[in-house]
């Protein structure tokens, strides 16, 4: 696990090192800003079945987010970020009455800053940490970010800006957070300042990822089960397809509603699973109940019938129609995937065992397109993928994080680096989009070393 208060050895961002200087964020002082950077992830495999309290397996990546916070002493806070143009201002004293308050307050004074809500990232993770003790300064703050994660792109864009966020603004307070409760606090903002339901994996893999190791996580809500190195001679490596996601989107919220109804009605033929997951309900079990889960079910019958779901953060809806037994088989059977996948791991050099594990890639992202969050351009990654094959290389492919777009991961030996490479410019040069191969990992949160330097 990595140290959230570590240095970092590498350089600011040239985007970052200009909104320290310019002085609109930062007023001169004795008390600097300090300075955190932490990654997107590349979901091996897992994804959609963390709510449904999964295992999952994620790898940090090299590309980050930077975050400054620093003092003011106007009673405003600031937030620009290296990638747009607006500049966003609060008044200091309103932001901590909301964060006091609660989330949804935050949610409430922050949804008119901006069209596509992204100040809701960088300030939704301080209010989370302001509301656990983390003292707000009274003059205000100025806040900075800058990120080369590309957004939309399956591969975590706003946990690696929440838990950035989050760091400096700790590291900015003087307090020790762990790592894991970081992470959490994280994902609260997401879910209500945000509005997106995320489960944990993302902000979990942001601050406590360790470089080249796959993160293993219980979603149980979180628990850390280790890391696993990959083996000499291979990789897991994304794809970017081009098509933009959004986990607050339609589609995912309906697969999470869909497991959730999945699992009330399992409840009621079998009694609750340990737990209450979805992922400990017995497999054996759930094979003999399967056949009396709806296909697909109209929310009007099921809230008629069952009264609601145990979820905090996905709803049921009159009008929609949820593919409920696909659904739930989905977070059951990745679960399962998963502990395979791990254990199959250490061996991946041996015959036939990388092979079996590319098995495993490809049943998930069926899985995917039977909760309805394929899309055309991940299938067409994974079906290139295949064709190609061990022979050059390629053992698997599937799509991850939240679906409906978004990046494939692709497990590799040495050859399939070069297939990997060829497939993603085969595919920019034939859709007009995407091709960025993500193939570098990188460490979880730490603050930078030292002090940032602010204005003169």
């Amino acid at each position: 696990m990595a140290d959230p208060h570590a240095p970092v050895t590498a350089p600011l961002p040239p985007g970052l090192a200009r909104l320290l200087r310019d002085g609109e964020l930062f007023e001169p002082g004795p008390v600097a800003p300090r300075v955190a950077r932490a990654p997107g992830r590349l979901d091996v495999l897992g994804g959609i079945a963390d709510y449904s309290g999964a295992r999952v397996l994620e790898l940090p990546l090299r590309e980050s987010a930077w975050v400054a916070v620093g003092p003011r002493h106007d009673r405003r806070l600031r937030v620009r970020s290296a990638g747009r143009a607006e500049l966003v201002e609060l008044d200091a004293g309103a932001f901590a009455e909301a964060a006091a308050a609660g989330l949804p307050a935050c949610r409430e004074l922050l949804a008119g800053t901006s069209a596509d809500r992204w100040p809701a990232y960088v300030l939704g993770p301080i209010a989370a940490l302001a509301a656990e003790g983390c003292a707000l300064p009274a003059g205000g703050l100025g806040v900075a970010l800058c990120s080369d994660v590309p957004e939309g792109a399956g591969v975590s864009s706003s946990a690696a800006v929440e838990v950035a966020a989050a760091t400096a603004f700790a590291g900015f307070a003087g307090v020790a957070v762990e790592p894991l409760r970081l992470a959490l606090a994280c994902q609260r903002a997401e879910n209500e300042v945000a509005g997106a339901p995320c489960g944990a994996m993302d902000q979990v893999t942001s601050a406590c990822g360790r470089a080249g190791a796959l993160l293993d996580l219980l979603c149980q809500p979180a628990t850390l089960l280790g890391a696993h190195a990959l083996p000499p001679g291979f990789w897991c490596v994304g794809i970017d397809s081009g098509v933009r996601h959004a986990v607050a989107g339609d589609p995912y919220g309906d697969a999470r509603a869909a497991a959730f109804m999945g699992l009330r009605i399992l409840e009621s033929l079998a009694g609750p699973p340990p737990g209450g997951y979805l992922a400990n309900v017995p497999r054996d079990a759930f094979e003999r109940l399967r056949e009396r889960l709806p296909e697909r079910m109209r929310g009007a019958e099921f809230l008629a019938r069952y009264g609601g779901i145990a979820d905090r953060v996905a709803r049921v809806r009159s009008e929609r129609s949820y593919p409920v037994r696909a659904a739930a088989a989905h977070g059951l059977e990745e679960h399962a995937r998963v502990a395979e996948f791990a254990e199959l791991l250490p061996r991946l050099a041996e015959p036939g065992v990388a092979a079996r594990a590319g098995e495993l890639l490809l049943a998930s992202h069926r899985g995917y397109g039977s909760c309805g969050l394929g899309s055309d351009a991940t299938d067409a990654l994974v079906e290139r993928a295949c064709a190609a094959g061990p022979v050059r290389g390629v053992f698997g492919a599937r799509i991850t994080g939240g679906g409906s777009g978004g990046t494939v991961c692709l497990l590799v030996d040495s050859r399939g680096l070069t297939t990997a490479r060829r497939i993603a410019d085969e595919h920019a040069a034939a859709t007009g989009a995407g091709g960025r191969l993500f193939v570098d990992s990188g460490p979880g949160a730490e603050l930078h070393h030292g002090v940032a330097e602010g204005p003169p």
